[in-house]
């Protein structure tokens, strides 16, 4: 992430927690609450504040002080009303791909060790990561497309007998483990790209829909993935329902349009985690900015909302500002920024 200085942006409105406020915060400096003003007579400066900046070299190096005198002698400050709140943030982080989690796991236990700590480690020199995307079966940056209930072309498997873990076993969980002994506090969110394509309209692994006959099917294998992930010791705080579901062009991808996404929601994998004793989040649309009205309009249902976290985004269409209308909408549920 590059944390370089950036031109000052206005942020209309106060939106909700999450990576977007997260990624704003960081690259701005100066979130919404804060104005730039004299410092006061008792507050001292800060002694020391850490940089990246690729303009000048620097990689994430301690800062002697934050401010410096200008050329009249007077200094720059920053006054802070603690009684205002905006944005609370999640945390950093990025997505650990299946090609990723392949590359790092033929690494050498030695370099695999130092770049692990360099990225997930707090002390030193780690910047401390603490939020990682993962996708539930393949994604479209893995070798080969492969879902968790794969069964021979013709056939299908609604109690999903043939279910497993084990592509995942092959490099993904053990990086995850490895990341986990180091930051334990890790928050991971799974996303999928598509459900075993016997579930799907077109029988295929790019595009299609979900066949509703198979919602109870689907939301049982979020259940199954969720407690095999735990069984491996590895957590998972929150799930998208789809990856970029109005984009069905990717190998894996499919079309899960809003009304789809709400009836899966609110009649399938809500009940199916909830009744599995399951806290995971259930996060929606994770798609671009430009269709707010997406998220939106599955919030509207009374219904499905009741079991939904949070809306996620992509900024490849869109400007992040469109955010401040989901929120506006729907004040008491969280905004994440997942992919860009």
């Amino acid at each position: 992430m590059n944390l370089s200085p950036a031109p000052v942006m206005q942020i209309p409105r106060p939106v909700g927690g999450g990576w977007m406020s997260l990624i704003l915060m960081a690259t701005l400096g100066l979130g919404p609450g804060c104005d730039q003003a004299s410092p006061g007579q008792d507050d001292p400066p800060p002694t020391e504040f850490w940089l990246s900046d690729p303009a000048r070299n620097i990689r994430f190096e301690a800062q002697s002080s934050g401010f410096e005198e200008g050329a009249a002698g007077t200094t720059q400050g920053i006054l802070i009303d603690p009684s205002v709140s905006y944005q609370e943030m999640d945390g950093f982080g990025f997505a650990l791909t299946g090609g990723s989690a392949y590359h790092l796991h033929r690494m050498s236990a030695s370099a695999r060790t130092n770049l692990l700590g360099a990225l997930f480690g707090r002390g030193g020199t780690g910047i401390g990561t603490s939020v990682l995307r993962v996708s539930i079966g393949a994604s479209d940056l893995d070798a080969e497309v492969f879902s968790y209930a794969d069964v021979p072309a013709g056939q299908t498997d609604p109690d999903l007998s043939s279910f497993t873990l084990d592509r995942d076993r092959e490099h993904l969980i053990p990086v995850l483990k490895e990341i986990l002994a180091i930051n334990p506090d890790l928050m991971i969110l799974g996303s999928p790209w598509s459900p075993p394509v016997w579930m799907k309209t077109n029988a295929g692994s790019i595009g299609g829909s979900l066949l509703p006959e198979y919602y109870p099917s689907y939301a049982q294998y979020f259940v199954k993935y969720l407690q095999g992930m735990a069984a491996e010791g590895i957590v998972i705080d929150a799930v998208t329902v789809q990856n970029e579901p109005l984009h069905p062009g990717n190998n894996p991808s499919m079309l899960m349009p809003a009304d789809e996404q709400a009836a899966f929601v609110r009649d399938a994998l809500g009940p199916a985690l909830r009744a599995a004793g399951l806290e995971t989040k259930i996060i929606i649309y994770d798609h671009n900015a430009d269709r707010t009205d997406y998220p939106i309009s599955v919030l509207d249902d009374e219904a499905a909302r009741v079991f939904i976290d949070g809306s996620a985004f992509h900024l490849y269409a869109g400007s992040i500002d469109a955010l401040s209308s989901v929120h506006d909408r729907h004040p008491d549920k969280r905004l994440y920024f997942t992919e860009q």
